[in-house]
């Protein structure tokens, strides 16, 4: 972990209530794919936590869905405005457990951790499926992004209006795969984890006091004892977890 200054390149509305933010700053304490940042706003007294979409030596980009006061905040942020960020946070996803054709699955704002992960499996050869499930069209974002990395795209939509008409787990019924990776809302992974073929990696999604394990805010239950979703998540493995 490390405390950073970024400064804000962009900050656009991407979809119904969702923006893409990219900033730049030293990104090198980022390890692993689904690791998090948590961001410092004025006149809110705890961080915003929020998934690291993508990054490079010297850019970081963020998606994140407007939901309360702060993410309300941060939608107005212009280009030139500096973040006081505490960087690369959390676990983070574990490829080398992927096999050789990977199924990530993202629901609404779980989106975004699958897209550098993705990245990083294709670069190590990989073959990876990705499912992208939304409520409606209008909350539908990053599709082609993932496609022009080279994955195979199916989008799911609550509501039919785009897409494969109903949720995650009916676009996984037909698909062959090694091993899955996942993030989005909780009752999504329960749909998952009674239709799932092989072990995988859930990242929670997990309301947070300080981010790097001190307040115990977190704890969750596992097989292994408590863990901290913050510190030792947010990534957990499927034979872990109790539901």
């Amino acid at each position: 972990m490390k405390q950073e200054l970024f400064t804000i390149i962009k900050n656009e509305k991407i979809a119904k209530d969702i923006y893409l933010m990219v900033l730049s700053s030293d990104t090198s304490d980022i390890t692993r794919p689904d690791q998090f940042v948590n961001i410092k706003l004025e006149g809110q007294y705890l961080r915003r936590p929020i998934s690291i979409c993508d990054y490079d030596e010297n850019t970081l980009t963020l998606i994140y869905k407007v939901v309360g006061v702060g993410t309300e905040k941060m939608s107005s942020y212009e280009p030139g405005k500096e973040l006081d960020i505490l960087i690369a946070l959390g676990n983070g996803f574990d490829t080398e457990k992927s096999g050789t054709s990977p199924l990530l699955i993202g629901g609404g704002v779980g989106v975004p951790p699958m897209f550098n992960l993705c990245k990083k499996l294709i670069s190590e050869g990989k073959n990876p499926t990705v499912i992208l499930g939304f409520n409606s069209r209008e909350d539908v974002f990053f599709e082609e992004e993932f496609k022009k990395l080279g994955a195979n795209v199916l989008v799911t939509t609550a509501d039919g209006t785009y897409g494969i008409r109903g949720f995650v787990t009916d676009a996984m019924k037909d698909i062959s795969y090694d091993y899955f990776f996942t993030c989005g809302p909780e009752p999504m992974f329960r749909a998952i984890e009674r239709v799932a073929q092989t072990s995988g990696q859930y990242s929670f999604e997990e309301r947070m006091g300080c981010g790097f394990g001190a307040c115990m805010g977190c704890s969750c239950k596992t097989k292994y004892g408590n863990k901290r979703i913050c510190k030792d998540g947010p990534v957990l493995l499927r034979e872990e977890i109790i539901w």
